[in-house]
């Protein structure tokens, strides 16, 4: 049966749930779809926030983009701490921001 699902998660989000080589999830990908969904829709919520900061200063959006993350990574958080990295990362692209360093 073929999947109704057009959702395709991009090569940095599927890095999350591959193995090592790359070669295979670690998750189905129902879930890992379901996954992609709620970063990608946190990360376009976020962005509203963020830049509300007005950070035009590279070091004001370092630090808006680490607060974030740490909101992210705290233990309320709906996300593991390798989606809030991707969440943060993508906040970034989506603001055209120099993304965080990654760790």
């Amino acid at each position: 049966m073929d999947d109704p699902n057009q959702i395709e998660p991009p090569p940095s989000f599927l890095a999350i749930y591959s193995t090592p080589s790359g070669n295979r999830l670690t998750e189905p990908v129902a879930v890992v779809r379901d996954r992609y969904e709620l970063c990608e829709d946190l990360a376009q919520m976020l962005t509203g926030q963020a830049s509300l900061n007005q950070a035009q200063d590279p070091r004001e959006q370092r630090e808006v983009l680490a607060k974030t993350q740490a909101a992210l990574e705290g233990p309320e958080s709906p996300v593991q701490p390798a989606e809030a990295q991707w969440v943060v990362r993508r906040l970034a692209e989506l603001l055209a921001w120099e993304p965080p360093p990654e760790s």
